[in-house]
């Protein structure tokens, strides 16, 4: 394997650092308009009649459409282009939107969700590989993690300054939409509509990747390649032990974190006054991506610590979080567990490029969109896995219970990611 060069980002050409940039707008811009939904869906969908139950539901829409789709077009991207399945997934966004915003019947709404997951799955490995190739061909043979921690930087930046602006707006101009008609909460919705404009109309004018036909033909004889595409990376996936243990190893990762993610709030709440409880739990959630956001900032030098030996350093980054996770859970007080739940996002944003570097190193252009789709499916299913188990254990037990078993997992992960340090040192890499 050649060796990488350490990254600088003054020493790069000018089109590298363009391209940096663009990616980097771009990422924040997308996420941003998805940020300001997040703090306010499950709001808005009470708002407009819906018991947990049902809300359980259309989250389960968008899980199950996500599933099915992820691997059939993250193919797609890698035989049609990257760019055209970005632009068809914005316009899966806004469709959902539009619908979201034009009813609260369940059946519309459960449409809505699916076009969620419809845009998800057709995000997934698509200018994120885009601007891996890109880049590589901009700057060769240097190191890509700085680069990718810069763009992950910039996507937890949209999302926090987005949950704090989509939580802002109906208490700024709801009343404005009562007055027409409307819940407060669809002013974060119609927001959100226009900044996904916005990324559409930037995705056309400022993401430059080569023209491939998109005639019916192509088309057709791109849907038709998918089955291959998706078994061939399947087979390598497999066959190939440094990314079979990697991604194995990412699995593990979201089966312990991902509860936390999701339960965090309800264990928090009682820890505040009730009359500002939703409030800070809405700030706090800003400051859950800001420390991703920090974490993914710091990344390159902690990787510098450990050599750039990437799974090393996921080795060490899960080690502490298995240990962060314990304390996490045994929280009483609202201080303590504000301090200890930045340490822990700071570590989440800081595994993403260790992880992200190792899997492109290990995959080839033409399967590099697909095998980005495979990796989300794994850990969509590990996290699906860790949330069920989770939530039988907390309503045995309790929350914490849950996240502390949790810590099995993260050092099973470490084990893992230890083996693979070995096996890639021996293989010279």
């Amino acid at each position: 394997m050649t060796t990488e060069l350490d990254f600088s980002f003054t020493a790069l050409t000018d089109g590298a650092r363009r391209h940096i940039r663009v990616f980097q707008i771009h990422q924040f811009l997308d996420r941003f308009a998805m940020g300001l939904t997040v703090a306010v869906v499950a709001l808005a969908l009470t708002d407009r009649g819906m018991d947990l139950f049902q809300i359980s539901l259309l989250f389960g829409i968008y899980s199950l459409t996500t599933m099915a789709m992820e691997l059939p077009f993250g193919g797609l991207a890698d035989t049609i282009g990257r760019k055209p399945v970005f632009l068809a997934a914005t316009l899966a966004s806004l469709v959902s939107l539009a619908l979201f915003l034009m009813s609260r019947d369940f059946g519309v709404l459960a449409l809505s969700f699916a076009f969620i997951g419809f845009g998800r799955a057709l995000r997934s490995g698509t200018l994120d590989a885009w601007f891996v190739e890109t880049f590589r061909a901009a700057a060769p043979n240097v190191d890509v993690q700085p680069a990718l921690a810069r763009a992950q930087g910039a996507n937890a930046l949209g999302l926090a300054v987005g949950a704090v602006l989509g939580g802002l707006l109906p208490d700024a101009f709801g009343a404005l939409g009562l007055r027409h008609g409307i819940s407060i909460y669809d002013v974060s919705y119609a927001a959100s509509f226009v900044v996904m404009v916005g990324v559409l109309i930037y995705t056309l004018c400022a993401i430059a990747e080569d023209p491939r036909p998109l005639t019916p033909h192509a088309l057709a004889q791109g849907f038709a390649r998918v089955p291959s595409v998706v078994a061939e990376s399947f087979r390598l996936a497999l066959r190939h032990r440094t990314l079979a243990m990697l991604l194995a190893a990412l699995a593990l990762f979201l089966m312990a974190t991902n509860p936390v993610e999701v339960i965090w709030p309800t264990h928090a709440k009682p820890m505040l006054e009730a009359a500002y409880a939703n409030t800070v739990i809405g700030a706090l959630t800003a400051g859950y991506f800001l420390a991703i956001a920090i974490g993914a900032s710091l990344s390159p030098q902690i990787s510098r610590i450990f050599r750039r030996r990437h799974a090393r350093t996921l080795a060490a980054i899960f080690a502490c979080l298995a240990g962060v996770q314990v304390a996490l859970a045994i929280q009483g007080g609202i201080v303590g567990f504000v301090v200890i739940f930045a340490l822990y996002s700071i570590l989440l944003g800081a595994s993403e490029t260790p992880a992200s570097s190792l899997l492109h190193r290990c995959v080839e252009d033409r399967q590099r969109s697909t095998m980005l789709s495979l990796r989300s499916l794994i850990q969509q299913c590990g996290a699906a896995i860790g949330l069920v188990l989770a939530g039988a254990l907390a309503d045995v037990y309790a929350p914490p219970v849950a996240w502390s078993v949790g810590g099995v997992f993260l050092l099973a992960a470490m084990a893992l990611s230890l083996a693979l340090a070995r096996r890639l040192a021996a293989a010279g890499a």
